[in-house]
């Protein structure tokens, strides 16, 4: 068949007066780049930094449905340094070999907002102890990053280490511990500042 000869049903703009006021075409104002990205639509972003000498900060993209990916921020040392491996075998388990069961996820690993997620080495040969940032149950780590650690400078949300789950009735107190994206940002400016001086 043609293409021609379907021409007829294709959509023609017509010019439309209402009140006598011209409706503009909804055609022309479609622009696909103002769509919130799917972090955007679903996730909050919240930042924990991790006590310590190296004061690395981490992403916790929390969903509306509780489910957590915990990534690294864009500011972790670890992207500067070079990532030459992720290892989930973190000594006495392997958080690789976590297996969930059911909707309610028996199973899974119970974790505090320190506990060690992965090993990260850099190609300097520093060790960054991934932590989970939220006191919850491991549901999923991306066991892609043992074979490709440079999924982690993939696009927000598709480079996260770990999916986590915590209980609804530690949600609130979970928030109130980690930064918002508007404390984070004050955090940047500040750490600026101070190596401007």
């Amino acid at each position: 068949m043609d293409s021609n000869q379907l021409a007829a049903y294709y959509y023609q703009d017509e010019e439309q007066v209402i009140c006598g006021q011209v409706i503009p075409s909804i055609t022309e104002d479609y622009k696909e780049t103002e769509f919130p990205s799917m972090v955007d639509r679903f996730f909050t972003r919240y930042y924990y930094l991790k006590k310590g000498a190296d004061l690395a900060p981490y992403k916790v993209l929390f969903h509306s449905n509780r489910v957590c990916l915990i990534c690294l921020a864009n500011e972790h040392p670890a992207f500067t340094e070079g990532i030459a491996s992720v290892n989930f075998d973190i000594g006495h388990s392997d958080r690789s070999k976590n297996a969930v069961k059911g909707k309610a996820k028996k199973g899974g690993m119970v974790l505090q907002a320190d506990s060690t997620l992965a090993l990260l080495t850099t190609k300097t040969s520093k060790v960054y102890k991934i932590p989970s940032c939220v006191r919850s149950k491991l549901i999923e780590v991306n066991v892609d990053l043992q074979t490709c650690c440079e999924k982690l400078q993939a696009p927000e949300g598709e480079g996260f280490i770990a999916i986590v789950l915590p209980k609804p009735e530690h949600c609130e107190e979970i928030k109130a511990s980690l930064m918002t994206q508007e404390q984070y940002d004050d955090y940047l400016r500040t750490i600026k500042v101070d190596k401007a001086e």
